[in-house]
């Protein structure tokens, strides 16, 4: 129940930040994480079948 309140804090904390944050900013930082997430399923994926 703690893991659920702190990760709802952390998103309120996110979204807010995301409001007044520019549309190019948030666009390059959406990419970003969007490119890790990508490497990381990648990897998990490969090192499944090994």
């Amino acid at each position: 129940m703690l893991f659920l309140v702190a990760a709802l804090l952390l998103l309120g904390v996110a979204m807010g930040s995301v409001a007044h944050a520019p549309l190019s900013v948030t666009l390059v930082a959406a990419a970003a994480i969007g490119a890790w997430l990508v490497v990381f399923a990648v990897r998990e994926r490969r090192a499944r079948h090994r």
